[in-house]
This record gives structure tokens, C-alpha cells and sequence, in this order.
């Protein structure tokens, strides 16, 4: 199969959108490197990054740059094994049972809010 410009135009590459220190708001798509735009409102904002991912793909198809795919949500099952010291372990637990919840919830709460991280609202 042949990867041409309609074929990555099509995948679902993560946009992410955030307000603009000088105001509107600023667009990457980070899977692609230097792929980012701005734009006045949300809507200009998202329509410009579509122009720059296909500008920055044909660029990348003309010089024969490597293009990166995007990837998959599907790939993390949400399964993390760690090791750590007994003492941590022992404070994590202790932690925990006073936040009267379960060792795993209380390092994913905990690690969520360590990143700034907010789940999406469905």
C-alpha cells in the first residue's frame, strides 16, 4: 500500500489547542514536529493546524522525510508495574487507608495529579 498524502491526511492525528499568551489560541499537532498554527478563535485556530499538517506532510512526501503515524490510544492497556522501596510502599499504603481508599487509586490519583492530568469529559 502505498502512504501518499490522502493516506495520512486520513489518520487520526492528537491536536491540542491552548489559549495564546498574546491571546487566541495556539494549535500543534505533536506527532509532527514544528506542525503548529494560531489562530484568533478555537474554530480559525483548528482550521489553520489542518492546513499546516498538510502542508507539513507534502513538505515531508517531497523531501522524503520519515512521517511519524500517530498513536493509538489502544496501544496502553493501563497496566503499570512498578517497584519501589518497602518504606514507600508502606507510606503509600499508610496514605491510602487515611484517605479511606484502595493502594491503586490512591497512586493513580496521586500520579494523575502529579502531571496536571485531567480526564476527558465523555
Amino acid at each position: 500500500m502505498s502512504k501518499d498524502l490522502q493516506y495520512y491526511l486520513q489518520l487520526p492525528y492528537r491536536i491540542v489547542l491552548y489559549p495564546s499568551p498574546e491571546g487566541g489560541y495556539a494549535v500543534e499537532i505533536p506527532e509532527l514536529p514544528g506542525c503548529l498554527s494560531q489562530g484568533e478563535t478555537k474554530e480559525e485556530a483548528l482550521a489553520m493546524i489542518e492546513d499546516a499538517k498538510r502542508c507539513w506532510l507534502i513538505d515531508a512526501l517531497e523531501h522524503g522525510d520519515p512521517i511519524p503515524e500517530p498513536t493509538s490510544h489502544e496501544e496502553y492497556s493501563g497496566r503499570i508495574l512498578i517497584r519501589t522501596t518497602r518504606s514507600l510502599h508502606r507510606a503509600l499504603v499508610e496514605k491510602a487507608r487515611e484517605e479511606n481508599t484502595s493502594l491503586n487509586q490512591f497512586i493513580n490519583y496521586q500520579l494523575a495529579r502529579g502531571i496536571g492530568y485531567k480526564p476527558e469529559k465523555r
